[in-house]
């Protein structure tokens, strides 16, 4: 097997993420007590919110405190004070002091795949914060590259590429997000592995090829060993 590039994705593919988020929803929708919308109703509103703001402020624990905020805003119904935003932009700010909880058998993986390839890692968000996260999880020494985007999108994909002088046939993208990590990768030209998480933000969600030649679909992160 010749030397290849493999681009992993960090959040829910290294280790969780999306669960502190789900944990700060559930902190929002207790504090707001809607006397008639559900949970999905709330999340549907949030969403909304969420999609709009992605493009200007893009994302983030610091993000999604403003977009809790806004949607405390406009849902509540009593007199919203600067009190109540600050309670609902705390449920937010939380998550950066939660630990980094890798995913089971990343680091074994990681570790030995280094030793075989070379190791990029590609993610999207606030750069304090993903670099933050990057520092903490103990992974550094594995990867030769990181960089940090605003979307990961097709055209982020051309630019690594371009960048690092990747030869497309021998380069794969190893992630969790259909929107993010694997129809782009695949629209670049990029070889992908889908690595599913259970779960993965409703945003990132889109349906992946059912057959495509240049896919790979795998159970847990430790499949990789077996292939790579």
């Amino acid at each position: 097997m010749p030397n290849l590039h493999l681009i992993f994705d960090a959040d829910d593919t290294l280790w969780e993420n999306n669960v502190y988020f789900e944990d700060a929803f559930d902190k929002f929708c207790g504090y707001l007590a809607h006397s008639s919308l559900s949970p999905g109703q709330i999340r549907d509103v949030l969403d909304e919110i969420e999609i709009v703001n992605a493009k200007v402020h893009g994302y983030g624990s610091r993000n999604f405190a403003r977009n809790l905020a806004q949607c405390f805003s406009r849902l509540a119904e009593r007199h919203v004070s600067e009190q109540d935003l600050e309670a609902v932009r705390e449920f937010a700010y939380q998550i950066l002091e939660r630990p980094i909880e890798l995913l089971a058998g990343v680091q074994e993986t990681v570790a030995e795949l280094s030793c075989r390839h070379k190791l990029t890692l590609m993610t999207k968000g606030d750069p304090d914060e993903q670099q933050m996260k990057i520092d903490r999880s103990g992974l550094s020494p594995f990867f030769s590259h990181a960089v940090i985007v605003k979307e990961k999108h097709e055209q982020a994909y051309r630019d690594l590429a371009q960048k690092r002088d990747f030869v497309f046939e021998n380069a794969w993208m190893i992630g969790n997000s259909p929107k993010s990590d694997i129809n782009p990768a695949l629209a670049a030209g990029l070889n992908a592995v889908y690595v599913p998480h259970p779960r993965t933000w409703s945003l990132e969600k889109e349906a992946v090829p059912d057959r495509h030649p240049r896919l790979l679909t795998i159970e847990r992160i430790t499949d990789l060993s077996r292939h790579f």
